[in-house]
């Protein structure tokens, strides 16, 4: 993470300052800007943006009046104020998160134990459990033996490049299934550059192997983003939308995580093999297999899999415990005829609930490595992404905030114009503008942004809700055009491999096959597993 420094092991005592007092005060009288600071330097784009978020809030306050209660206007105000920061990163994303925190109570939106609320919920339960297990895969590298042993199964002899393009992508959407998104892409990418350190590079590279190369980068990036579509663990934006549903709707049956798996798997499997049929197109030539295998073999791949010698204890038991979770959260709830397991306690239990659980029980055994460990100390757990943590509380607060503020109510009177449109044309148009709006701000972000929107549309209409929820949030799944769109992008970019010309050219079909795959997917599946035919 930016920023970042190496901190000595006496900082964990919580006597020890932050940063050392002599060194602080040689810094600030070391530092010509100290003495001679510019008046200009303060005339930035960034701080133009930090004032212009309560400056618009500001001016919502005094000059809007809506035909509703004044708590309407004042969630009106602050959401303009969050959103500005949150678009233009003016304030870092996890800070601009927690405003909500503040900000309601001081503008009589919810009390500050009601907003405080909504930063730990069941959601948030299942997202500190499912990163707590990723950690441990990541700190015993199975993410890596995995992958060889794919990569090794798909190598063919001789070389079929379509088919071990397919091994690594199906690899990393596996991985990015049971962690978000980014941390898979960060997880795979050594593993999928490694492959490609044994080619040639500079001039002895040919056309071939560089086409290769980008395929292999591209697909590691793209099929993180796909994997993380079915799972409710594989990104946050699958997450904001069952808090949302949750909030909105708390008499409604829950988006459980089976629910949800039973619908976005097959949808990812169809923009997964969309994505393949792509690459291979543009970048496997027919005698690509020829040029390759000179340099990428079985035998290869083979001894990179045996240095890492048999699989631990340790190793076993992290696979174990996350067999078990996964098997609990598809069980817990199955069919209305088939309740599952979670019925024996009358709906108390959630799958935050279960994360949290299996979560502690590597806490509990031991490693087998050095006496005493375990397989995992809270020591690791310092790299939990908070940053998301609070990103999705700030998202179930605000959702709480327009529903219990009136603003809702306005929302939907002013989209009254829509209420005759057909669902055939608004939904493609949903889809559209979320894929449009995530290339430039995050995927949360956009989520956090449309649903209420699009919440308050659905009810306009008289459709379900979810036939308009479900598509926005998955299309703000869709960025795939520019390197900035998402820090999984990023990852790819700064490789070396590829560049913004290859993302447009392969990430401009692979969004046409997305919203073509939601488009077909929602109204057939999504409204059996659902139930969108019903009334709510």
């Amino acid at each position: 993470m930016n920023g970042d420094h190496k901190i000595d092991s006496t900082s964990d005592d919580p006597k020890t300052p932050l940063l050392p007092v002599v060194q602080l005060q040689e810094t600030i009288q070391r530092s010509p800007s100290f003495h001679h600071r510019c008046p200009e330097s303060i005339f930035t784009a960034n701080n133009l943006f930090i004032l212009l978020g309560p400056l618009s809030c500001a001016l919502i306050c005094t000059f809007v009046h809506l035909n509703a209660p004044n708590t309407s206007r004042n969630m009106l105000a602050i959401l303009a104020w969050v959103f500005i920061w949150w678009l233009t990163e003016a304030v870092p994303m996890p800070v601009t998160s927690m405003a909500p925190l503040f900000l309601f109570p001081l503008f009589g939106i919810s009390s500050a134990d009601a907003v405080v609320q909504s930063y730990m919920d069941d959601v948030i339960a299942l997202v500190l459990g499912s990163f707590i297990l990723a950690l441990a895969v990541e700190h015993y590298n199975i993410h890596g033996r995995l992958a060889l042993n794919i990569t090794l199964l798909f190598c063919g002899d001789p070389l079929n490049p379509p088919l071990l393009l397919l091994g690594i992508c199906a690899t990393t959407a596996f991985v990015s299934m049971w962690m978000h998104n980014v941390a898979a892409a960060l997880m795979m990418m050594p593993v999928a550059t490694g492959i490609l350190q044994r080619f040639p590079v500079g001039l002895g590279r040919s056309d071939v192997i560089s086409r290769f190369c980008r395929a292999v980068v591209l697909g590691v990036i793209y099929s993180a983003a796909i994997g993380g579509m079915s799972t409710l663990t594989g990104t946050g934006a699958n997450l904001i939308l069952v808090g949302m549903w949750k909030s909105y709707f708390p008499e409604a049956n829950p988006i459980s995580f089976n629910t949800w798996f039973f619908f976005a798997f097959p949808l990812a499997l169809l923009i997964f093999l969309a994505l393949w049929g792509i690459l291979c197109l543009l970048y496997c030539s027919k005698d690509s297999g020829i040029a390759l295998s000179a340099y990428l073999d079985r035998a290869h791949l083979k001894r990179e899999l045996e240095l890492l010698g048999p699989m631990a204890f340790a190793e076993k038991m992290v696979l174990a415990v996350f067999s078990i979770l996964v098997a609990l959260w598809m069980t817990r709830s199955i069919t209305d005829d088939i309740p599952g397991w979670g019925v024996l306690f009358q709906g108390r239990v959630g799958d935050g609930t279960v994360s949290v659980m299996v979560a502690t029980i590597l806490f509990i055994i031991p490693n087998k490595k050095q006496k005493g460990e375990k397989l995992m100390d809270w020591s690791k757990c310092k790299k939990l992404p908070w940053n998301i943590i609070l990103l999705l509380g700030a998202g179930f607060a605000i959702a709480n905030g327009v529903r219990t503020s009136g603003l809702a109510d306005v929302l939907s009177a002013g989209l009254d114009f829509l209420e005759h449109a057909p669902y055939l044309a608004i939904a493609p148009a949903v889809r559209i503008i979320s894929g449009i709006i995530t290339e430039f701000t995050s995927n949360n972000a956009t989520t956090t942004l449309l649903l209420p929107l699009l919440i308050q549309l659905a009810d306009t209409m008289h459709v379900h809700p979810l036939l308009l929820m479900v598509p926005g949030a998955i299309g703000a799944q869709f960025a795939f055009l520019l390197p900035t769109s998402t820090p999984s992008n990023i990852v790819g970019f700064t490789t070396g491999h590829i560049d913004i010309t290859d993302m447009i050219k392969t990430g401009l079909p692979l969004k046409i096959a997305g919203i073509g795959a939601i488009s077909l997917v929602m109204p057939t599946l999504g409204a059996y597993v659902f139930g969108t035919n019903n009334d709510q």
